[in-house]
């Protein structure tokens, strides 16, 4: 399954067709599913059922725009999205994948139901190949519809995350306010995309993989969990201050960059 996971996420990063960077879409999904639904507990199964459902769907919407654009235009090629109906509907497709507002419902849930390890993979791996799409797609997408996504994206995110008590839904919405900042960026500086998402990505791993050794899933677990490996949780802090992008640590640079980059365009 981490072969397939690999095999999927490298197809659609590579390809310059549309059916291929379905058909990686559609390896990916099928080979995180075992992965979820591993334990066989009835919430793990939920949140694979809730992640098909929603994977499918936005497979189907993918799949439907690119034959729109071939349709109208006679090629397959990635870049040369020029048909605006289907750009909206790959918006809408690669929202859904991302889980950004507001596609976002399926993801807390899914989230929540998996183990720590599954879930920094759909964190991490598995939001690397639609933001790939996005970045290849995005000088032809719309940048009124992408700001509105990512601003809701940003808010909701923040919001929601507050009166939560279990850890990965707290994570959950912690990605989706990521996922904003870096569509509304898309448009204007792809690049500064990217690198939000790889230091978003290595300061996800890192969380995951604390609370993984510390075995904490709840709030309440967390704070009796300092006890155990002192050093660990003080690195466990400075991780999630980090991913709230405060000043002097590193997730913060992303955010500099894209305000900065913002004021540029006016936007800010």
């Amino acid at each position: 399954f981490t072969a397939s996971l690999l095999l999927g996420t490298t197809l659609t990063i590579s390809s310059n067709h549309w059916i291929m960077a379905w058909a990686g879409l559609e390896i990916n999904t099928l080979a995180i599913l075992p992965m979820i639904s591993k334990s066989h507990h009835p919430r793990a199964i939920e949140a694979a059922t809730k992640y098909f459902l929603t994977q499918a769907t936005a497979s189907a919407l993918l799949l439907f725009s690119s034959m729109i654009n071939a349709w109208q235009t006679g090629q397959w090629d990635i870049t040369q999205l020029t048909n605006p109906t289907s750009c909206l509907i790959l918006t809408s497709a690669i929202a859904m994948k991302l889980g950004l507002v507001p596609f976002h419902f399926w993801f807390p849930e899914v989230l929540q139901g998996t183990p720590l390890t599954t879930g920094l993979l759909l964190s991490t791996l598995m939001k690397f190949p639609p933001i790939t799409l996005l970045y290849m797609t995005s000088p032809s997408l719309n940048p009124t519809v992408l700001t509105s996504m990512a601003i809701l994206s940003t808010a909701l995110g923040g919001w929601m995350g507050l009166n939560q008590t279990q850890i990965r839904k707290i994570l959950a919405f912690s990605s989706i306010s990521h996922l904003g900042w870096m569509t509304i960026i898309i448009s204007y500086n792809p690049k500064l995309t990217l690198l939000n998402f790889y230091l978003y990505a290595l300061m996800t791993t890192a969380t995951f993989l604390t609370l993984h050794s510390t075995k904490a899933s709840k709030l309440s677990t967390l704070m009796t969990t300092w006890t155990k490996a002192p050093a660990l949780n003080a690195a466990l802090l400075l991780t999630l201050l980090s991913l709230a992008g405060l000043p002097p640590l590193t997730g913060f640079l992303p955010k500099w960059l894209i305000i900065q980059e913002l004021t540029k365009q006016d936007m800010a």
